[in-house]
């Protein structure tokens, strides 16, 4: 009888286990960093860091507002970095690995988000936005454009 209970146990555990996947953690945009600093494969870090996503979190009445920081700040662990990367391309310790990345498919498996028109607009919609809050337009194709990043191939 126990080793029937145990063999029960152990093929729980085990079926189990084959279907448990790591939970994605954020990294912050230091590691991101790492690999996605190279003018020959888009300089994706640099274009981040001198546009407005970057510093979303300095607009002024932002700090320790819970309803402004969910867009301005939104990655809780690095609300300093304003709208980091993994804001928009989802946590990325499943995906960070540079033969991950390589393989777009694979690296999306693991939890990469490909932003699209509706990821922007979690945010940048005028009929979310605290009432207190400037107007906001937006225009998905310019915005994309002007925020492009696409790696270098």
């Amino acid at each position: 009888m126990l080793t029937k209970v145990l063999t029960l146990i152990i093929g729980i555990v085990f079926l189990a286990g084959g279907t448990m996947v790591a939970q994605n953690k954020f990294i912050g945009a230091e590691k991101c960093k790492m690999c996605h600093n190279k003018p020959e494969k888009g300089d994706q870090f640099k274009k981040w860091s001198s546009d407005k996503h970057s510093k979303a979190n300095a607009a002024t009445g932002v700090a320790g507002k819970a309803e402004c920081e969910k867009c301005h700040a939104p990655v809780a662990e690095f609300k300093a970095e304003g709208v980091t990367c993994e804001a928009c391309h989802g946590a990325g310790s499943n995906y960070k690995s540079p033969t991950i990345m390589k393989d777009q498919k694979q690296a999306i498996a693991k939890g990469l988000i490909v932003p699209t028109e509706a990821t922007c607009k979690n945010c940048h919609d005028a009929s979310k936005a605290p009432k207190d809050h400037k107007a906001i337009t937006f225009d998905y194709a310019a915005a994309s454009a002007k925020v492009s990043h696409k790696a270098a191939k």
